[in-house]
């Protein structure tokens, strides 16, 4: 598929039917997210692939908006192995884990699998859950899968503000 057509066409989708999603096209996404640039390329983020019935249920506990997803990815990165910026304000972390979710949101979109970036759910809560390490911290969840019938994007889908409106030259 087109780059192009990748960004205008993927939409959140929330609603999944049962189909797995195939282990090749599962690794297509997560090489994306692992070839992700970051910061001074310390490659903070760890990625956990959530199938299991059990995990699944943890995820279904922490949010309603798994959506019936098969495959869930959580999106995590170490806190202690993040670049801090000039001003000791930000740090990498955040946007690392962004960029790779980014990265793994389009590579779902390139082998027509569907996707939903899921931040409703208390991050802390749900790593204790999982059992994940203290320097962990979870960005987001990415809902993986396939549009059950009649799941598509929301009507105003394909409506964007004029670039003059969200761009400036300076």
């Amino acid at each position: 598929m087109e780059f192009k057509d990748v960004v205008k066409n993927r939409y959140s989708c929330k609603k999944y039917s049962d189909r797995k999603v195939n282990k090749a096209s599962l690794q297509h996404i997560l090489e994306a997210g692992r070839l992700a640039p970051t910061a001074k390329n310390l490659q903070e983020q760890h990625i956990y692939v959530l199938e299991s019935e059990d995990a699944l249920s943890k995820v279904d506990k922490a949010t309603p908006c798994r959506y019936g997803a098969p495959t869930v990815i959580a999106v995590a990165f170490d806190k202690n192995n993040v670049f801090t910026y000039p001003g000791g304000k930000r740090d990498s972390g955040v946007e690392d884990a962004t960029i790779v979710a980014t990265h793994m949101i389009l590579a779902a979109a390139d082998e027509s699998v569907d996707s939903c970036w899921i931040n409703f759910f208390d991050p802390d809560e749900l790593a204790k859950e999982l059992g994940l390490p203290d320097n962990e911290e979870i960005l987001m969840l990415l809902d993986l899968g396939f549009a059950a019938e009649g799941a598509g994007p929301l009507e105003n889908h394909g409506k964007r503000k004029d670039l003059s409106e969200t761009v400036s030259y300076l």
